[in-house]
């Protein structure tokens, strides 16, 4: 059961800190420098965590999952108040 609650915080972590990086890579060009460092930096944050706790590499596909929807996410935030701020 211990194991199972680190796995779980180790992946909503993993969705947490993406976010802001989500959003902070709407605003520059697809597929620019920056908007590829933007994808790619928490990354090692994540890795550097699962190492710490003892988690094997079996877990890499649940927290670069939970990278991913946070990327999703943090851009969703940023389009949807880009038009908010474009309709008031």
């Amino acid at each position: 059961m211990e194991g199972a609650i680190i796995i779980i915080g180790l992946v909503v972590f993993a969705l947490i800190i993406s976010i802001p990086f989500g959003y902070a890579r709407q605003n520059f060009p697809k597929y620019s420098f920056m908007w590829w460092v933007l994808i790619h930096l928490p990354i090692p944050i994540i890795v550097l965590l699962r190492i710490k706790v003892g988690l094997s590499w079996h877990f890499i596909p649940l927290t670069l999952g939970g990278s991913v929807a946070g990327q999703i996410i943090g851009s969703a935030v940023s389009r949807r108040r880009k038009q908010n701020a474009k309709a008031a």
